[in-house]
């Protein structure tokens, strides 16, 4: 319930909003406590709240009074200070984070990055690779010994030795010893990005140049390309194997896979064979389920299962068994998804996308961008001399402690938009930044520091511009800001108070207890039915006295449990919605006016009913049969049935009360000629 108040907060609270506008042409709608409110502010939340907008006079003035309501819960929460509690600060500024990201990239690139992940999940590459490992932050000698190297195994390569026997005998991939660097089908996202990104570039039977990644250097061949069969849930049973064991343990192996597979043909369970035979530890209990695999998914198989997965036909089809360098499989297809078009599939690729380690270059794109727009200029190359020449190593021990001259600490290191960086800004960043760690060149390091220094200074001054460059990145702001802080001041000063306040509740139902009554309830077997026929065999069963509502259900619902359905209960004449009389509504023209005002809605009409076997009827195209054992006169409601009503009831006198006493603390003055004057504009 909160919740749902919370959301509704939420969407009013854009009357917060400030629209960039020139003030001479937004006047002052209404003033609190002499602070404006503009004419732009209500006009913002009055046609958002109002698709049918009107400006008549009536309206105009019961939606201020919404509207000044509201200012004035703001108000009273920033004078209690929940604009400074930390809880809801920290609640702003995640928000704020979230919310700044779509700010803070190249959305050009990025947009084209979504489509390239689009094409890539759609369509699938096949590649085998050779690595040589090396760490993200190797120094450059390292890095230089490691290239030597993958550049010796792709000579051989290109000399004439098979890929996969190279790959078996050298890579440093653990894998490529079973699967001889076979790395089977992938898509976007499956792969780290650089890897992908060459392969998917790359012909059949291209080898590439050497590929840096986060593992190392790779050199890559393509082996196949093709369109991508789509996303599987499968099952499987397994029986390991491995490249030590004995030519007599592979037999009874491929024995016992064959004698489950009799088993399933004899018709035994696949779920039961995978949970009491299979060696797979994390799918068995779960009778062989595996993650979804297949474009789109993170989750990968080997080629052989693939293969043999992809094969199947059917839900609920299971393979031969068949063999994987892990040892043999039986898979069982549970179901199968194709990919939707690029429209469906826009906003997960979006999300993924955004969260993989491509964004990365939307965001150096980014910073470039900000970089000519800002003027940046460098003079790095002339003063970082004054680290590298004199840190020593124990920076990469996490005990510098700082420059021990200060004679250049306000030399300019690099400026943009009207800011200038010093070395001492950077000095201080430093001494933030230092970690232990391994040792590493030091020009390397502190030029990959100093990377790190702008980019950040440069993003960091971008999100503090959002709010002056994008007019709606500053109304969800504010409406997120003032949402919450309405929330918690409502949270405190009603809803906890009255569900606290028992004495209060009790004295407001006292008070008002002829409002809390029961109307006209039946107790009795409720049957709600598929068709008329149902409908028509249940009143014969009744008829006939021989059967109870349990009998009943188990005659009728023999294919399917949802050709009858049966509730036995006390209901409330007008709380059961089977009960109200449907009204056979005009056909209105196609062209007739959506915001055309209605007459005003009738209260509803109940059936009634008699105690015994009630006649048939019919609400929204279903049948229902009455059996009511008891008809139960209106009676008022006791304390105890009555008190959820009633401290929604006491809520809102409440809210009354205090909304009063804010308008006798704040002065609002409406002006009126603004307000009216709307209508001709």
């Amino acid at each position: 319930m909160k919740q749902k108040l919370k959301l509704t907060l939420f969407a009013l609270c854009a009357a917060t909003i400030s629209v960039a506008q020139d003030q001479a042409k937004d006047p002052v709608i209404m003033t609190i406590d002499g602070a404006p409110v503009y004419q732009s502010e209500f006009i913002y939340i009055y046609t958002k709240n109002n698709p049918c907008v009107s400006y008549a006079k009536e309206d105009l003035d019961a939606y201020m009074q919404l509207f000044i309501n509201y200012k004035l819960k703001v108000k009273e929460a920033e004078r209690l200070g929940y604009d400074t509690i930390p809880k809801l600060k920290t609640e702003l500024k995640q928000y704020r984070d979230q919310l700044s990201l779509p700010y803070m990239i190249d959305k050009e690139k990025n947009e084209a990055l979504i489509k390239e992940a689009y094409d890539r999940t759609v369509n699938e590459v096949r590649a085998s690779h050779i690595m040589v490992r090396i760490k993200a932050d190797a120094s450059p000698k390292d890095t230089l010994a490691a290239y030597e190297k993958i550049m010796l195994l792709r000579a051989r390569v290109m000399g004439g030795e098979d890929f996969s026997t190279v790959a078996k005998t050298s890579s440093e991939d653990p894998s490529a010893v079973m699967n001889n660097g076979d790395l089977g089908y992938f898509g976007a996202l499956q792969m780290v990005y650089p890897f992908e990104d060459a392969a998917f570039k790359m012909n059949v039977g291209d080898v590439s140049m050497p590929v840096r990644t986060s593992f190392g250097y790779h050199i890559i061949k393509v082996t196949d390309k093709r369109p991508a069969k789509g996303k599987m849930q499968a099952a499987h049973i397994m029986i390991m194997t491995d490249k030590n064991m004995s030519q007599d343990q592979l037999d009874k192996a491929e024995l016992k896979i064959n004698e489950i597979y009799s088993m399933l043909e004899r018709g035994e369970s696949f779920e039961g064979l995978a949970e009491k035979y299979s060696d797979d530890q994390s799918s068995k209990a779960k009778g062989g389920k595996l993650p979804e695999f297949g474009p789109g998914t993170k989750q990968r198989m080997v080629p052989q299962f693939e293969e043999a997965a992809f094969a199947l036909t059917e839900d609920g089809q299971y393979s031969k068994p068949f063999r994987s360098p892990y040892g043999w499989h039986i898979v069982k297809r549970i179901s199968m998804t194709q990919l939707g078009s690029y429209d469906e599939m826009y906003r997960e690729l979006k999300l993924k996308v955004e969260r993989d380690v491509r964004a990365e270059t939307t965001r150096e794109s980014f910073v470039n961008g900000l970089k000519v727009q800002y003027g940046f200029s460098d003079n790095s190359h002339k003063i970082l001399p004054v680290f590298y020449n004199t840190i020593g190593a124990e920076i990469f021990e996490g005990k510098w402690t700082g420059l021990a001259d200060h004679a250049n600490d306000s030399e300019v290191l690099f400026s943009f938009a009207n800011r200038s960086l010093t070395v001492k800004d950077f000095e201080k960043y430093l001494l933030d930044n230092q970690a232990a760690g391994r040792t590493e060149d030091m020009e390397f390091y502190i030029r990959k520091r100093y990377d790190q220094f702008v980019k950040s200074e440069i993003l960091k001054y971008e999100d503090s511009q959002l709010e002056s460059k994008y007019p709606e990145f500053k109304a969800l702001m504010q409406e997120y800001r003032d949402g919450i802080l309405v929330f918690d001041v409502m949270q405190n000063e009603i809803w906890n108070k009255a569900s606290k306040d028992t004495a209060g509740i009790r004295s407001y139902y006292e008070t008002h207890k002829a409002e809390f009554v029961y109307p006209v309830r039946y107790k009795g077997d409720l049957y709600r039915c598929m068709d008329k026929e149902t409908a028509n065999r249940v009143v014969a069963y009744l008829e006939s006295d021989t059967m109870d509502y349990a009998k009943i259900q188990m005659a009728i619902n023999t294919t399917s449990e949802l050709t009858l359905m049966i509730k036995r209960n006390t209901f409330n004449s007008e709380t059961t919605e089977a009960f109200r009389i449907e009204k056979k509504q005009k056909e209105e023209a196609a062209d007739a006016d959506p915001c055309k005002k209605s007459k005003p809605a009738k209260a509803p009409k109940y059936r009634k009913f008699k105690a015994g076997l009630n006649k048939m009827f019919v609400y929204k195209d279903e049948y229902y049969v009455f059996d009511v054992e008891e008809v139960m006169a209106p009676r008022g409601r006791d304390f105890t049935e009555a008190k959820g009503l009633v401290t929604a009831a006491y809520q809102n006198e409440l809210e009354a009360t205090w909304l009063k006493s804010l308008r006798d603390r704040y002065a609002v003055v409406v002006n009126n000629d603004v307000l009216y004057g709307l209508s001709a504009q």
